[in-house]
């Protein structure tokens, strides 16, 4: 009996599990701005509902984005730091992959997309369910006319939100993505690349 663990935060925080190739369980914490505090208690969570500890993790699943810096690198992190100690493989793969690999009865051609923020998506292409090319970063009137899939969007033709136990599942059927997650651009917070001087400012004499 093999179990995986999935995780993905590269929009919500999504957590789930799976036996033998099977999706089994899965959750989501539906907050964009709370994967820190979310992802932990929510892997404990599903686990102790699994009957399954920690140690009992075969291997791990990690959704490679795109998505916001910050909330993405919660999950690559995490996903990297218990396989590690564990001595468990990890394996990564585009976000926006699963939930293509979720559509049933997709059409020919279809999108997947995500916020970005800044009025911004990510999205990425499909031609019979295989992504073609990168992931992209656009504002909204650069995606393509097609069916769409995707948690950003009003009434989505696919479906909406990443499965982790999906990805669980199906990490293997998906391009790996190693190295460095999808980002594709630079974090909102960034370091000032000039020090600021926490003296006070002193006027000249007149």
């Amino acid at each position: 009996m093999t179990w995986i663990l999935g995780i993905d935060t590269s929009h919500h925080v999504a957590v789930g599990l799976a036996r033998d190739g099977e999706p089994v369980v899965s959750e989501v914490v539906a907050d964009t701005r709370a994967h820190g505090e979310a992802l932990t208690p929510l892997i404990q969570r599903l686990c102790a509902s699994a009957g399954i500890a920690m140690t009992g993790i075969d291997a791990y699943a990690v959704g490679m984005g795109p998505g916001p810096f910050t909330g993405l690198r919660v999950g690559v992190v995490t996903a990297r730091t218990l396989a590690a100690v564990a001595g468990r493989p990890l394996h990564g793969v585009c976000s926006l992959d699963v939930i293509a690999a979720q559509w049933q009865d997709a059409p020919d051609e279809f999108v997947v997309a995500s916020d970005a923020r800044r009025k911004e998506f990510y999205w990425a292409l499909y031609h019979d369910g295989i992504r073609v090319g990168e992931p992209r970063v656009s504002a909204p009137g650069a995606i393509p006319d097609l069916p769409a899939a995707g948690p950003v969007l009003d009434d989505p033709a696919g479906p909406r939100h990443l499965d982790a136990a999906v990805l669980a599942a199906r990490w293997a059927d998906l391009p790996s993505v190693d190295g460095e997650p999808f980002y594709l651009r630079a974090a909102d917070a960034a370091v000032p690349r000039t020090r600021k001087s926490a003296l006070p400012r002193l006027r000249a004499p007149r």
